[in-house]
Order: C-alpha cells, then sequence, then structure tokens
C-alpha cells in the first residue's frame, strides 16, 4: 500500500514511524469528542487546533471580500469588470494554496503560520488606514487592491493551507477522528455565529472593524511562534512528546 502511494523506494523510516505509533497507543479504542475534551493527554493539541481552525472565521477573511467590491470601485474599475477582478481574488487563493503545499515541507508548518499571522495583521492594519484615507487621495485605492490581494495571498500560503494535515499530524490515531469532528464543528458553529453578528459588527465599526481580527491575528503569531510544537521532520512520538511538557508542565508524567 505504501509502495502504491508513494512509489517504489525506500519507506522503512515511514513504516517503523507506524509501527511505533500503533505500540504506543496500546490498541486504544477510537475515542470520542467528549474523551477529546475530557483527557489531559491531549489538551494542549485542542488548544491549538481550536486557536488554527478558528483562523478560517475570525481571521476577517469574510470581511476583506465584503469591503472588496467598494474598493474596486473606489479604485475606478467599472461595475461590469469588477467580477472579473473578484474572480482574480478567488484563483489568488487557490494558487496560494497549491503554493503551500510546496513550501509546508520546507519552511515548516510553524514557520508558515506565525509569518502568514503576522503579514495578515499588518495587512488590516494598513488595510484600515487606507480605507479610512480612501477618498483623500486617488491613489489609495489602489493601494486597499493590493492590500486585499497580499492578505488573501497570505491566507491561502499560511493558515489555509496548514490546517488540513494539522489534526493527523498532531493527534495520535485513535484520536484523529474526533478531532476532524472537532474541527469541522467549530468551523461551521464559528461561520453561523459571525454571520448573525457581521452586519451589526460593519454597522457600528465600519472599516475599523479590522481592528478586531488583526488583533487575533497577531495573538496568534505570539501563540504560534512562543508555544506551538514544529511538527516538520519528526516522528509522531516525538510531536507527542512535545506537547506532554506542555500539558504535564510542571508536574510527572
Amino acid at each position: 500500500a505504501v509502495k502504491q502511494l508513494w512509489g517504489d523506494g525506500d519507506h522503512t523510516a515511514e513504516i517503523d514511524d507506524m509501527v511505533a505509533e500503533q505500540k504506543a497507543i496500546h490498541g486504544e479504542k477510537v475515542k470520542s469528542v467528549c474523551d477529546l475534551f475530557r483527557d489531559k493527554a491531549v489538551r494542549w493539541q485542542l488548544i491549538t487546533l481550536f486557536l488554527v481552525a478558528s483562523c478560517m472565521q475570525l481571521i476577517g477573511v469574510n470581511v476583506v471580500y465584503f469591503y472588496a467590491y467598494n474598493v474596486f470601485k473606489k479604485a475606478g474599475i467599472p461595475p461590469a469588470q469588477t467580477h472579473y477582478v473578484s474572480l482574480g481574488i478567488g484563483v489568488t487563493e487557490i494558487l496560494s494554496t497549491i503554493l503551500c503545499g510546496f513550501l509546508i515541507e520546507r519552511a515548516g508548518r510553524k514557520t508558515l503560520l506565525w509569518k502568514s499571522y503576522t503579514v495578515l495583521a499588518l495587512a488590516l492594519v494598513l488595510l484600515t488606514v487606507t480605507l479610512s484615507l480612501q477618498d483623500s487621495f486617488s491613489w489609495v485605492p489602489y493601494c486597499s487592491v493590493a492590500l486585499i490581494f497580499i492578505f488573501i495571498m497570505s491566507f491561502g500560503i499560511g493558515p489555509a493551507g496548514v490546517l488540513c494535515p494539522l489534526p493527523t499530524e498532531i493527534f495520535i490515531q485513535s484520536y484523529r477522528p474526533a478531532a476532524y469532528v472537532f474541527n469541522g464543528a467549530t468551523n461551521w458553529i464559528q461561520l453561523f455565529i459571525l454571520g448573525l453578528l457581521f452586519p451589526f459588527i460593519v454597522e457600528g465599526l465600519g472599516s475599523f472593524c479590522f481592528i478586531i481580527f488583526l488583533t487575533y491575528c497577531l495573538s496568534m503569531a505570539i501563540f504560534v511562534f512562543l508555544v506551538m510544537p514544529e511538527t516538520k521532520g519528526k516522528t509522531m512520538l516525538q510531536v507527542m512528546e512535545e506537547f506532554s511538557r506542555l500539558n504535564y508542565r510542571g508536574k510527572k508524567r
């Protein structure tokens, strides 16, 4: 099966990792979502997954899409051509996510995440400024257009691409199904809540609503840089050991 997936070659190291993980779980049964919340051995894995998964909504990407039409209109793009620019944003997100697939093994998950969160926060800061000044100078709307593309590109290279393999890399096999269920439920619940609150946020804060999302981006950049272990080039048992230091900090395991 391994040769069919990865082609001919020496896959002894990968198979040894699988066997070692199988021995580590001692034939444990598949855990439920309730077990995921109760078990202290995976507490920081759960916190990490929740915070990174929340970026799909709390990072402000939907807000950027909401303002995109007005930004393009202010930049002088004819309304009939605006949908082509919107299509360009979608293509940019797809291409940047594909690019993440090539970068993730070279740069590492942690590096891609904290650097992309930092760029996202800076883009939101500048976008807040340009949207506030877009009627003052003729060239400001063009800056807003560029910042939107930079934001979408950073989102695709970082959180959008890294989130897919993350549950597999930080949870052992017995917890992975529950982790994916939790990940999906978190995404849809947050989308529902944000959908209800978003009109009121925009009405109350206008373009300054980005401040809420850039605060989250900065907080996540700090969290990933200081707390989240790197999974690149490590076996599942090595990743578990790093999280164990967080889960049992100050206690004998």
